[in-house]
């Protein structure tokens, strides 16, 4: 089982105790960042073994691999020795483990190790890149039978991962661990069982006077709590989140909190991405078994379900399912959306409601579908007025731009405004030059209106507002259903949130 590793980051060795009584429940090692020391608690890190009472692993992290060690190579050897000086035959007492660059070369340290039991851990680190032939440097690195060879490269993009995870594949026979720095990377962190990788690095929650031991470290909180580290193996099924960025996405909440209310071996991890086919590649190869996909990737999801399984769906699909050697597509959010509405209406059909809708993307497509078929009509308002006039013809709606003249427009169109862009390209408040009056009905599809200069002068002016967090957690009740072909256990509902706060 992989475990997990708290970096330790402090200047002083007692604030780095602090800290690792406080988190120590979730820690099964703890790797002291002596470069992060101050110099003359330097001196004093051969006694932070026993102190800490579990295994250690003492790292001295030079600049030019991402740390803060500046000194040069004579004195950082001498620090390395002193911390593994006067080895005690209680091997608890002693550094369980000492981080050696793959370019340092000093016998005489690596004999004292291997003396006293102190594993090696042989480290590769490429701040900007993942490097050539990662498998070849994995088998070539090992020196000892016992050495650990670790592989710390800067993953740029989905394929760099893919790559990072193929040479972990090739070397499935050898102890090691491997880390995917950047955004791209971050599910590493959380899917170490599944890249073959021994441990997974975390840093410490919001503790001002210590930083992150790397980029994109996730807090051992979170990865212990939300993602229920410990109870991952190679064969936990994967499911997870697929768009651009990661930043303020909730299902990781809400599912792998169902996970583990119903004992699901199961984990939902977020995938940030920069191509879809890379990405897709990559699922493959870690069995990924459902995704919910983000507005930026829908239209290939679309595409990729439409091919896959010959499924024609219509405008939008926001929902992957694993099937056989290929994916079925669904469209979950229709569904929250057009549960929302219903409420609304009272179950009953929109015909007589006039309708503004903000965007013409692939959400706006969906949801001018839907209207359509609930027998509302419609003003489509668009950043351009090309765009939508080639969206509202589909039904034969208005059509207009984000001008004066469109805001004139919704005079007639009222009853309920819904804003269908994302945050990327709807920036800001689309309708600043429009003055609610209080009658209308607010919906937004990628925010919370309370969180929002449009949702805020919505509510100001006495407009009701329909709950995006309700469509959320809709549409991921519709997926749970999708992903496990069985309907969402609602005794939970009341226990799971949706989001961070």
């Amino acid at each position: 089982m992989a475990k997990i590793c708290l970096c330790l980051t402090a200047k002083t060795l007692k604030r780095n105790l602090e800290i690792l009584d406080k988190y120590r429940k979730f820690a099964d090692v703890a790797e002291l960042r002596v470069d992060c020391l101050e110099s003359d608690e330097r001196f004093r890190i051969r006694s932070f073994p026993e102190q800490a009472g579990l295994p250690v692993i003492l790292a001295i992290r030079r600049i030019t691999d991402g740390g803060y060690y500046a000194s040069g190579e004579g004195s950082r050897v001498k620090l390395f020795a002193q911390g593994l000086a006067f080895a005690n035959a209680d091997r608890r007492r002693n550094f369980a483990y000492v981080d050696i660059e793959d370019d340092l070369d000093v016998p005489s340290l690596e004999e004292a190790a291997r003396t006293f039991g102190t594993r090696i851990i042989r480290s590769y680190h490429n701040i900007h890149g993942v490097g050539d032939n990662l498998a070849g440097r994995i088998r070539d690195m090992k020196r000892g039978d016992e050495d650990l060879v670790k592989i710390g490269v800067r993953t740029n993009s989905t394929e760099d991962v893919l790559r990072v995870f193929q040479a972990g594949r090739e070397c499935a026979d050898q102890e090691k661990i491997l880390i995917c720095m950047g955004q791209f990377g971050v599910y590493s962190r959380i899917l170490t069982a599944h890249f073959g990788s021994y441990l997974s690095y975390v840093s410490v929650p919001s503790e001002e006077d210590v930083p992150k031991g790397a980029e994109s470290q996730i807090t051992i909180q979170e990865l212990a709590e939300l993602y229920r580290f410990k109870n991952i193996t190679a064969t936990t099924k994967v499911y997870g989140a697929l768009g651009h960025s990661m930043e303020n996405v909730g299902n990781e909440i809400f599912f792998n909190t169902i996970f583990g209310l119903e004992d699901i071996d199961a984990v939902f991890a977020p995938f940030p991405a920069d191509s879809f086919s890379a990405f897709m590649r990559l699922a493959r190869e870690l069995n990924v078994s459902g995704l919910t996909v983000m507005d930026e990737y829908r239209n290939d999801a679309l595409a990729l379900a439409r091919e896959s399984s010959g499924e024609q769906l219509a405008g939008n699909c926001d929902t992957l399912i694993r099937s056989g050697g290929g994916w079925k597509g669904a469209n979950a959010g229709r569904s929250g959306f057009f549960a929302s509405l219903a409420d609304y209406a009272g179950g009953k059909s929109l015909k007589r409601k006039k309708i503004t809708v903000i965007g013409t993307g692939g959400m706006a497509r969906a949801v001018t579908s839907q209207i359509h078929g609930l027998g509302a009509r419609a003003l489509i308002l668009g950043r351009t007025a090309r765009e939508a006039k080639e969206l509202a013809s589909v039904h034969k709606f208005a059509w207009g731009a984000l001008d004066s003249r469109g805001i004139e427009m919704m005079a007639k169109y009222h009853d309920i405004i819904i804003r269908a862009e994302n945050s990327e390209t709807g920036a800001g408040d689309p309708l600043d030059m429009y003055a609610f009056s209080g009658d209308e009905h607010i919906i937004d599809l990628y925010r919370e209106s309370a969180h929002d200069t449009f949702g805020l002068r919505a509510a100001q002016a006495g407009c009701g507002i329909i709950s995006f967090h309700d469509m959320l957690i809709r549409q991921a009740r519709q997926q749970y259903t999708l992903f496990f072909d069985r309907e969402f256990p609602v005794r939970h509902i009341d226990k799971i949130s949706f989001g961070r706060s």
